[in-house]
């Protein structure tokens, strides 16, 4: 930034103002999403963000970087739409009884976000204080973990051990004290924690390896001929089925197996997929041909968790508005098979 750029923007010079801020943009997206947990709402609070910042930047006071400007900016935005909760519709997700899960988990509002818009974020080396690689960070593990812990403390958590702020930054930004954000930060770190899976799991094949595409390859295949043992095959002992917002949880191949098989009957028949990425991880637009014609529609998004040369869990999200975030068309035209 550069003393004339910030007074031309101060002067009503919109491009200087897009100079000032569309560095940080794709960065502030993804922080309001580890804090809300919607595609959606993350983008409506960057537009609010870089709007109410065009609006006081007379009140910028140059103390702190134009980036940390924005972050207490989208942060405190953020916090104010998860206090506000008729601001987030309710789920159109619903779903015929399925057979009994392995538990009933609390339900938690979660969209999948993206690959096309952290491309270059989650490749950026942490800074010194991080206590989360950036591509665990974005990761729909984490993200999910961060929506069960209180919005302060998840804000804390991610300013600090994710995106490196001093504990005098947060305190800024938040408008409070160090003391209190090192208290939060220990209840934050210690509630994460219970929630992320094990260590010890084998880490993931790296992103469009040739093991990662083995392995999706042959798991789409499975997928639309409806093969739910050659699915099973590819999963560990201890994989999971998770369906946010649905409260509904299935743990290993035979609850999960059970679980594919009473779906398909529900639907009539396979799936076709678009593949693409979610979160860092590999996953598919999921469409259900309608009978007696060739169109195929919107089903569902499908994410998927690897842990070496197989799937962790299975994310199913049953809402597809989300499918124009990542290109996906809303209905296919499938030749007969």
């Amino acid at each position: 930034m550069t003393d004339s750029t910030l007074t031309l923007a101060r002067a009503g010079d919109e491009q200087a103002f897009r100079e000032l801020t569309e560095p940080y943009r794709r960065e502030l997206q993804l922080h309001c999403y580890r804090i809300v947990g919607s595609t959606q709402d993350a983008e409506d609070l960057v537009q609010e963000t870089l709007l109410a910042a065009w609006r006081g930047l007379d009140g910028f006071a140059e103390q702190a970087s134009i980036r940390t400007w924005l972050y207490r900016i989208a942060t405190n935005r953020s916090l104010d739409a998860l206090r506000a909760s008729a601001r987030r519709p309710q789920s159109q997700v619903t779903m015929t009884e399925p057979p009994p899960p392995t538990r009933l988990a609390e339900s938690i509002w979660l969209e999948p976000y993206p690959d096309v818009l952290i491309e270059g974020i989650i490749d950026q080396r942490p800074g010194p204080e991080a206590r989360y690689e950036q591509r665990e960070a974005a990761a729909l593990a984490f993200v999910a973990g961060l929506q069960h812990i209180p919005p302060q403390q998840r804000a804390v958590l991610v300013l600090r051990d994710v995106l490196s702020f001093r504990a005098a930054e947060v305190a800024e930004i938040l408008n409070t004290s160090e003391t209190a954000v090192n208290s939060l930060l220990r209840r934050a770190r210690a509630g994460l924690e219970q929630r992320l899976p094990a260590t010890a799991r084998e880490r993931a094949p790296l992103p469009n390896s040739a093991r990662e595409r083995e392995l999706v390859g042959r798991f789409s295949i499975a997928l639309e001929d409806g093969d739910v043992d050659a699915i099973v095959e590819l999963l560990t002992d201890d994989a999971w089925v998770t369906m946010p917002p649905l409260p509904y949880e299935y743990q290993g191949t035979e609850a999960i197996a059970r679980f594919l098989r009473d779906r398909a009957e529900h639907r009539g028949g396979p799936l076709r997929v678009i593949p693409t990425r979610a979160n860092g991880q590999p996953a598919f637009g999921c469409y259900f041909p309608c009978p007696q014609t060739e169109i195929a529609r919107a089903y569902g998004l499908l994410v998927l968790t690897l842990a070496g040369s197989r799937i962790a869990e299975l994310t199913f999200f049953g809402d597809s508005s989300v499918f124009p975030h990542f290109g996906l068309p809303r209905t296919l035209r499938m030749p007969s098979r």
